[in-house]
């Protein structure tokens, strides 16, 4: 990276050319993906947008893992990551858990997973060949700077549960809940209703939300259902001319039924995630509770362990923001 940074300081000193798509930064926000790809497809959107935001320098990416065990899940990652020019970026998959697909295509000839699986090159023939999440979790959390890394929740809680408590091992003496909170510098996930209601994310796996909302030892930052669910994305990708897209392809698919677009609630979560601008959201500390049967709670406190996010712009504003990176197109030339 540094060399070709240098290479393009050089470049530009002695032609004045600015390639296009050319960033040169030397600090970037640290970030581990946990996605449930599958049972929805704003996670396309939210990938598509962080590695909008990774090649605008404003991210590096280090891990994108999946929450679902869902066939196809990895290999849709696998497949977006190679079309941003990050093939190389890791990929894992939770040793136990939820197996969900998106129901409403389910039988479908053109159900997008099935398709975007069968119609662009990946590694990964199944969500079971990838490495355990909770192993490359702690791999990584091992090797980065105290404090530094951003976790960006937009699934289950499976993996980040498993984490918690996760023994010592080769890759380090802590045991997980002293790794997370030695490593972790906060955990933003789109997860709950405020200020109450009963979420997907939350209730599919309630154990694992009730002990990650419970014992997560850094700040926890909480991306609502209600802010996601009235603003639509999507449209700007369908009416773009982009071709072999497969970000595009999916909500291409998927609006055939879903005229207006797909609410945002997973790509709020990394936008937020990734830039925390006050100009966007504000937030609200407290406490989340999570009940036996899934239902979810607000309980406001100055004091309290948890925030919430609370959207400041009009919708409007914001989904064009969204859409704007949606519609991203990398360069010809990788990103390294």
């Amino acid at each position: 990276m540094k060399a070709i940074q240098f290479f393009l300081v050089l470049l530009i000193f002695y032609t004045g050319f600015i390639p296009l798509n050319a960033k040169i930064f030397t600090s970037e926000k640290s970030v581990i993906l946990d996605t449930d790809i599958g049972p929805d497809y704003d996670d396309v959107g939210a990938l598509a947008i962080l590695h909008a935001l990774a090649d605008k320098g404003e991210v590096k990416i280090l891990a994108t893992i999946s929450s679902n065990r869902y066939k196809n899940s990895v290999p849709c990652i696998e497949i977006i990551n190679t079309y941003y020019h990050r093939s190389s970026i890791p990929i894992a998959k939770p040793s136990k858990g939820l197996d969900i697909q998106d129901s409403r295509f389910l039988g479908k000839i053109d159900y997008w997973a099935e398709k975007l699986s069968s119609e662009y090159f990946h590694n990964f023939a199944s969500s079971m060949e990838a490495p355990d999440a909770v192993i490359l979790y702690r791999k990584i959390l091992s090797g980065q700077p105290d404090s530094s890394i951003t976790i960006i929740s937009t699934g289950f809680f499976t993996n980040l549960a498993a984490l918690l408590e996760s023994p010592p091992d080769e890759w380090s003496p802590l045991n997980g809940r002293d790794l997370v909170a030695k490593k972790v510098k906060k955990l933003v996930s789109m997860a709950g209703g405020f200020p109450e209601g009963k979420e997907f994310n939350v209730y599919s796996d309630v154990k694992s939300s009730k002990m990650v909302l419970e014992r997560w030892p850094t700040p926890l930052l909480l991306c609502g259902f209600e802010i996601g669910n009235s603003i639509y994305t999507g449209k700007a990708l369908q009416n773009s001319r982009m071709k072999n897209n497969p970000v595009k392809e999916v909500y291409s698919i998927c609006m055939k039924t879903d005229m207006q677009g797909r609410p945002s609630w997973d790509p709020i979560t990394v936008l937020f995630a990734v830039r925390e601008s006050k100009k966007y959201f504000d937030t609200e500390k407290g406490r989340m509770l999570v009940f036996d049967d899934g239902r979810d709670k607000w309980i406001p406190d100055p004091s309290g362990p948890h925030e919430h996010i609370l959207l400041k712009i009009s919708p409007k504003k914001l989904r064009k923001i969204l859409e704007s990176l949606m519609v991203y197109q990398p360069s010809e030339f990788p990103v390294i």
